[in-house]
């Protein structure tokens, strides 16, 4: 009788597992079929993110290449246009600058003038700032903005300086050496140094 019972303990015992076992693979199978619609829309939201991203990056294309190139255009005869490339390196998203010219690009460090890259710079100071939502105040300090740059072209740059002024709202205080560089401007003042003290004219 005793071998009865313990044989019945043993099934009792067993359907406790049994019951356990379904009760954990009902428990999976729910797990796996909500981490796979998770995943479906975890992929849905990188496709999104994808496209977002693209978008951005057209607009930042367009946004940059085209104040810049619009700048170079109104100081030189020949201009340069301004590229930008947006490419995956080290899992993040960088943007390679090149100057155009005739189809070929060239690194704007190395292989073009430094007048050049002056006025790309400045350029692309304002771009950066015409991108700030809200804008931070409408004035900008330049030191010696164009220092490289021939003074056969400083006229040209005095006025695009003054109409970028003019159709962004923007205040420029420039400091410069170049009095050719100040022709356009609003106001000019001229600052000389008698023993150690800067005196304005």
């Amino acid at each position: 009788m005793s071998n009865i019972q313990s044989i019945r303990n043993k099934l009792e015992q067993e359907k406790g597992k049994k019951q356990h076992l379904e009760t954990s693979i009902r428990k999976l199978g729910m797990e796996i079929k909500y981490a796979k619609r998770d995943l479906r829309q975890q992929e849905k939201a990188r496709e999104i993110i994808k496209a977002v991203g693209l978008k951005t990056q057209q607009q930042l294309q367009f946004h940059i290449s085209d104040i810049t190139s619009l700048a170079l255009e109104a100081v030189f005869s020949d201009p340069y246009k301004l590229v930008t490339e947006f490419v995956e390196r080290r899992n993040k998203t960088e943007c390679d600058l090149y100057f155009e010219r005739d189809g070929s690009r060239v690194d704007p460090l190395s292989a073009s003038g430094g007048g050049t890259v002056d006025v790309a710079a400045f350029a692309l100071r304002i771009a950066s700032w015409s991108m700030q939502y809200p804008h931070s105040n409408p004035v900008i300090i330049l030191d010696e903005p164009m220092r490289f740059l021939s003074v056969d072209h400083q006229e040209q740059a005095s006025m695009m300086l003054k109409e970028v002024s003019e159709k962004l709202g923007l205040q420029f205080i420039i400091i410069t050496h170049e009095p050719t560089l100040a022709i356009h401007a609003d106001k000019t003042f001229n600052v000389s140094i008698r023993k150690g003290v800067s005196r304005v004219v």
